[in-house]
């Protein structure tokens, strides 16, 4: 606390942005309605709840008219958070002093009976959302008299009467200080401790013995608790300021961290708001600047956040960005809609606040570090000795002098390089000076050292990712790579991307260095195997950051990225070789798992076609670990084993066309060669095998996978006559269930059981369907949970039996089960999907190839296949493929004849049906 209590009593500086404060609430109208009130013949309790009436009316009062005045100018954030603390503190008073006054009147109180209400938190600071809590807390000097018991009482029962949530606590000033000691959230709390009511000389005690007995000499322990308890909350959320759905409050770059930085202003030195912060050396005047900025931003947007939910939400998710976007008053760009660009100016004062940040802790590490340990950075190898002009400080890379880089800006790139080369960390007011000057690396992008030296960076054999974030981070990256720069802290609108594209981008980028060190070689063991047969390395390093780098500019991006690369290739130092691999990688880059996840790998002129673009193994093993890395860079949980199993089959087959030209290994050969590998597999004699080999097609044998082949044999073997048999197993390799169904075939099986495996509580992720010459289905389907994990628990797995069992023998109503399961991903509705259907006859020489786009719902593939079904058509296998809230599933179809569906009107019907089910149109008279 400040060494004199009087600055505590007054006005709470947030309070002084509020214009014309009597319109939110009239304190004096207040108490005199209060006063009004009649007391005779009335008890404690109705007086209260007469008197609660009344507050209620004006809370509601004031509360519109803060409404009214964000909606009026919805950027004004602190304004508006002020406005709802000083409304809660004329509410507050009134009904304390109401309490004291009329419900618990004493007259002649004694010392014992003295009391003060202090406002502590957020609340303390004068801060509130819409929906936050009321925190406060009342002193005594000494243990609670009957009398004060009773007061804080009625105040509480009051306040919830109100429907306020209330933070609260009771304590003697001795409660306080042994408290204080020992718990920092407390002492957090009564860090922003406010005077609200009471006592006078009782606040001025407690704020006294606060600032000797609890906080001098501990501002060390108080800032290392701090930012470790920093620390803990982001790695909570995912240690990224980047995640599409961020926490407005907790997550990185939110509230919660300026908020960090004031306690810590305020605890060791005595500012009480943010604007001391410069006069006490801890920021500049410009960075006060965006310090109010981000704060004003960030306030605007959680309280429209809690408006619009009407509850303390903070996480800012995809069903409310758009609103909060129109809310305040973006618009669509051309390649940019208003949500994507509310939430990229979102990103960047992110961004700031961890500037901010890194800019506060350089001057603690100054002041209080020399002793021991550093506060925030991490430790790396130290080296004591000059580096090209640059100073070595405590082992980090510091500036001789503050014009350092504006003397030759060459210097942006080459500290980055120094970094990375030594296994340095750069110290922060280096990292302030390359952030004020970031603007002079537009100098240099054409100077050849610097390119070479950022290509350094970017293909290090060291750590790339954490040195392109600090270049990233400081401004640099975006200045000398102007395309870059246009991607920083732009957000994907969509469920899929779980960050910005610069962060995407820059994960990617570490996960390649990863790959190429071996790091990551018991989850990518083709990948990490091939990459030491890729001879153009800086081409696919380069690649990968030109992947997306046209993201954002209204058109396709890997034709847009493609030019982009053409142009910045020969810049960087590249080949025309190595210009022209990146070129068609990024052009190409989501090729291959379009090709594994949307089509049938055992029709062959799926590989033909595949092969045709690819040409040649060298980039089929550099489009290999780049799809591998972007796929794993969306975010949590988009890899699987599944994918994995995918991308290899569609790799080995690929790379076997390229090695022997376009000439199909005999198909009769490799039929042969699963055969025999079953037959040792069960170690059946030769009579056993072509007994069973009668009985299923040539397109089962190419189609399924030698352990898939080896289940269904035992199955269909021990099943013998029985005319419904089910199977599963759970394949933790490709982290799924494999469910396998043999059944008399008919019209419509597919679809029941895809509409009983969703009713049973899964999700197809792929199915094969097969039909033998004995007239029997023998249907695979890999099946996962909502959770995108295996379902492996004995009564999900009877669930499933059970629920097949019954649609297969229409013992249930499918589309009435399916119709009262619960919408599992209601925040899909947040984007909007235009349902599309391609029907392509060219895919396949022998199937007619129906690729549905839409927005993925519960039972989207069963109402598919029934669609298929109504139209008269034989499904012969089926891919399904989910990027967050977009479904494309893809159907091989022939008529009922097995040929290609040619007719234009049965192509146009077809199309319309399909159509109709993807937007969710019911199917009358189909169970």
């Amino acid at each position: 606390m400040n060494d004199s209590v009087q600055p505590d009593l007054a006005t709470p500086p947030r309070f002084e942005r509020i214009v014309h404060p009597e319109a939110i609430v009239d304190r004096g109208a207040l108490n005199a309605a209060l006063s009004a009130l009649s007391g005779e013949g009335q008890d404690g309790v109705a007086l209260r709840r007469a008197a609660t009436a009344v507050l209620r009316d004006a809370m509601a009062q004031g509360r519109a008219e803060i409404e009214r005045r964000l909606r009026a100018n919805p950027s004004h954030g602190l304004e508006t958070a002020a406005a709802y603390a000083y409304l809660t503190d004329a509410i507050l008073v009134a009904l304390i002093g109401f309490i004291v006054e009329r419900v618990h009147p004493n007259h002649n109180p004694t010392a014992a009976e003295r009391m003060t209400l202090i406002a502590v938190g957020g609340y303390g600071r004068g801060e509130m959302a819409p929906h936050s809590d009321v925190d406060i807390g009342v002193l005594t000097p000494w243990k609670q008299t009957p009398w004060s018991e009773q007061v804080i009482e009625s105040t509480l029962y009051a306040l919830w009467d109100l429907g306020l949530k209330v933070g609260h606590s009771s304590r003697s000033l001795d409660e306080m200080v042994r408290q204080a000691k020992g718990d920092v959230t407390v002492r957090t709390a009564l860090v922003e401790g406010r005077y609200v009511w009471g006592d006078t000389a009782l606040y001025a005690e407690a704020a006294q013995r606060f600032k000797t007995e609890v906080q001098e000499g501990t501002a060390r322990t108080f800032i290392a608790e701090k930012l470790a308890e920093r620390d803990a909350r982001h790695k909570k959320l995912g240690d990224t300021r980047y995640v599409v759905e961020p926490n407005v409050k907790e997550g990185k770059g939110g509230l919660r961290d300026l908020h960090a930085l004031f306690w810590i202003g305020k605890y060791a030195y005595n500012v009480r708001r943010a604007a001391d912060l410069v006069p006490a050396g801890l920021l500049s005047a410009p960075e006060l600047r965006k310090f109010n900025r981000a704060e004003d931003f960030l306030w605007a947007v959680r309280c429209h956040l809690h408006l619009i939910t009407g509850r303390a939400e903070e996480r800012l998710t995809f069903d409310v960005q758009t609103e909060i976007a129109t809310r305040m008053r973006y618009s669509d760009r051309v390649g940019k809609s208003r949500v994507e660009r509310f939430m990229q100016y979102y990103f960047l004062q992110a961004k700031r606040v961890g500037d901010l940040t890194g800019m506060f802790l350089s001057h603690l590490d100054e002041t209080y570090a020399a002793r021991g340990s550093r506060f925030g950075f991490p430790r790396l190898r130290r080296r004591p000795r000059r580096l090209h002009g640059f100073v070595l400080d405590r082992g980090r890379l510091a500036l001789p002098k503050d014009d350092f880089f504006a003397e030759d800006p060459v210097r942006l790139i080459e500290i980055f390089a120094l970094a990375d080369l030594h296994g340095l960390e750069i110290h922060p007011l280096a990292m302030r000076a390359a952030s004020r000057d970031a603007r002079l690396a537009a100098q240099v992008r054409s100077h050849p050292r610097a390119n070479q030296l950022f290509l350094d960076v970017l293909t290090s054999p060291r750590d790339p990712e954490l040195v392109l974030r600090w270049m990233n981070e400081c401004g640099v990256f975006g200045r000398f790579i102007p395309d870059f720069g246009r991607i920083v802290a732009q957000m994907q609108f969509d469920m899929y991307h779980h960050y910005t594209v610069d962060e995407h981008t820059i994960r990617m980028i570490g996960l390649l260095s990863q790959v190429e060190r071996g790091i990551c070689r018991e989850e990518h063991p083709l990948a990490t195997a091939l990459f030491g047969g890729i001879v153009q390395r800086r081409a696919l390093f380069v690649a990968v950051l030109c992947h997306d780098i046209a993201k954002g500019r209204g058109g396709d991006h890997s034709i847009l990225g493609a030019e982009v690369a053409e142009r910045l290739c020969p810049r960087l130092g590249l080949t025309p070789a190595e210009t022209e691999t990146v070129a068609w990688l990024v052009r190409y880059h989501l090729l291959m798992s379009a090709t594994a996840f949307k089509r049938d790998l055992s029709d062959f002129k799926t590989i033909l076609d595949f092969t045709s673009i690819v040409q040649s193994p060298q980039r089929l093993r550099m489009l290999l670990v780049l799809t591998v890395v972007d796929i794993r860079a969306v975010g949590p949980g988009t890899w699987n084993g599944w994918k994995r199993q995918l991308l290899t089959t569609l790799f080995e087959t690929a790379e076997e066309v390229l090695r022997l030209g376009h000439k199909q290994r005999g198909r009769d050969e490799r039929i042969a060669e699963k055969q025999e590998t079953l037959r040792r597999t069960l170690g059946w004699d030769k009579d056993t095998l072509a007994a069973y080999v009668r009985h299923l097609p040539p397109a089962y044998w190419i189609a399924e996978p030698d352990d898939v082949i080896a289940a269904n044999a035992r199955m269909v073997d021990q099943s013998g006559d029985t005319r419904l048999t089910i199977d599963t197993s759970v394949d933790e390799d490709r982290g799924a269930t494999l469910v396998t169904v043999h059944a008399a075939d008919h019209p419509g099986l597919f679809y029941r059981i895809a509409g009983a495996i969703h009713a049973a509580g899964g999700n197809i992720i792929d199915a094969r369907i097969h039909t033998t010459r004995t007239g029997m289905a023998l249907d695979n389907f890999l099946v996962q949970n909502p959770l995108g994990g295996p379902f492996d628990e004995a009564g999900q797995l009877q669930r499933l039996k059970t629920a097949i069992a019954d649609a297969l023998a229409n013992r249930m109503k499918l589309n009435d089960r399916l119709a009262a399961k619960p919408l599992s991903r209601p925040r899909a509705e947040a984007f909007p999907i235009e349902p599309n259907v391609l029907i392509d006859n060219a895919a396949s020489n022998r199937f007619t190839v129906i690729e549905v786009n839409a927005r993925d719902r519960p039972a989207l593939l069963h109402h598919l296949a029934q669609a298929l079904f109504q139209s008269k058509v034989t499904l012969h296998s089926a891919h399904v493929a989910t990027y967050g809230e977009r479904a494309v599933d893809t159907f091989y179809v022939t008529d009922l004849t097995g040929d290609r569906i040619t007719g234009q009107l049965r192509l146009k019907s077809l199309e319309r049906r399909m159509l109709d089910a993807a937007a969710g149109k019911e199917f009358a008279g189909f169970v």
